[in-house]
């Protein structure tokens, strides 16, 4: 594929504003703003002297990217950006997917119809990649009624718009895939972490199981790490049914996950192998991050967990969503990720449902492009970026 080599960067305006609609959910999973109605806290990036009529919108299941390099890279590069936060913003501890695809479609018909564009392109960033397809999924076909939990929205009833290309740029599977490759598969009791099975136990020393593991090893922990997915499901689905049952249909309850960052690819380099530092990931220390308070899933509720990370219930499910994508695609992988690492981006791609897909590896590159040194290999991929736009008649105009 053609890639753009021009250097000229552009200045840009940065233009807060918000989309608003009314929320008719039955219970608020948010507060903070007036419940009646959702307040998606976005920004347009537009760069001075170049019009578009097509503009990249990223959104990612709980926000916060709109000022990573990629997104400020973008804009200098001479595009029009929009990074439009979901009402989860820094918090998904009752996050329910479909509510962030309504909030996606909502973006999406705002840029159109207010803002003028008329060609709209998905950038999925890390998170926001299996939300994107989610998204273009249930916009081309619409075909679910409810959330796992049998809840709204009804997203056959939103009307969400069709995008009309996709870039998925550093991205994961999914969220409740992701989460379950990092579950910590030695916890026993889920009220009491320190009760472990010290041959599944990544952290204890004493462990026979020491990296570099074994194919039996890693096929044992997998399996394990599913199980307590699974385990962890059927006890909200149980919880759920006593709520319904002694008639508190709209009543919740929230709960600590502990133990969610316990990956073998942390420690054995040689699993799903990539540039990656050995024993950190994209938090840090993952033995620190594998108890502590920012991560996946640490603190939830029973509807959120059946949306976001169940392993069998969820339904932002990127590959499977990426079967059914009838847009240009675009999948972005940088070869020293801590977070993404390869068999994710190789797995969208070849999920991928037709030929008009593009594949490259930024390499030397991290998840955030972030510091002096990771210049170079962000001007790379915004080089692959302009190109692939330019090619599918998604180029600004100077």
């Amino acid at each position: 594929m053609a890639t753009s080599t021009s250097a000229t960067r552009h200045g840009y305006d940065r233009i807060p504003y918000l989309v608003v609609f009314d929320d008719t959910s039955a219970y608020r999973d948010t507060y903070g703003g007036v419940g009646e109605h959702v307040a998606l806290e976005s920004h347009l990036l537009r760069p001075h002297g170049v019009q578009s009529d097509t503009v990249i919108m990223f959104m990612h299941p709980i926000g916060g990217g709109a000022y990573l390099p990629m997104m400020n890279g973008l804009a200098r590069a001479g595009h029009h950006v929009i990074y439009c936060n979901s009402r989860y913003r820094g918090v998904d501890s009752a996050l329910i997917m479909e509510k962030v695809v309504q909030d996606l479609g909502a973006c999406v018909r705002d840029a159109r119809e207010r803002l003028g564009y008329t060609k709209v392109v998905l950038a999925g960033w890390s998170g926001g990649g299996a939300l994107s397809l989610f998204y273009q999924q249930q916009a081309q076909q619409p075909t679910l009624t409810s959330t796992p939990a049998g809840d709204g929205p009804d997203l056959t009833r939103c009307g969400l718009i069709p995008a009309d290309g996709i870039m998925l740029l550093a991205a994961h599977v999914s969220r409740h895939g992701t989460m379950t490759e990092w579950l910590d598969a030695a916890v026993l009791d889920e009220s009491d972490p320190s009760v472990r099975d010290s041959e599944l136990d990544l952290y204890d020393p004493k462990n026979p199981n020491q990296p570099p593991y074994t194919a039996e090893f890693v096929e044992r922990y997998r399996a394990a790490q599913i199980a307590r997915n699974r385990r962890i499901t059927a006890w909200v689905k149980e919880q759920l049914s006593a709520l319904r049952a002694a008639g508190r249909e709209l009543d919740e309850r929230g709960f600590v996950v502990h133990g969610t960052m316990a990956d073998p690819r942390w420690l054995d380099p040689a699993i799903d192998p990539n540039d990656r530092v050995p024993g950190r990931c994209y938090l840090g220390d993952p033995q620190v991050v594998n108890n502590g308070p920012v991560g996946l899933a640490r603190f939830t509720t029973l509807r959120s967990w059946l949306s976001q990370w169940s392993y069998d219930d969820a339904q932002g499910d990127g590959v499977r969503c990426a079967a059914e994508l009838r847009v240009p695609a675009l999948v972005i992988g940088n070869s020293a990720d801590d977070a993404c690492t390869p068999s994710h981006t190789q797995r969208l791609y070849d999920a991928v449902g037709h030929a008009d897909k593009t594949l490259h590896t930024v390499e030397g590159a991290t998840h955030y492009y972030a510091g002096p040194d990771q210049r170079p290999k962000l001007e790379e991929a915004l080089g692959v970026i302009t190109g692939w736009l330019a090619e599918r008649g998604f180029a600004p105009k100077a």
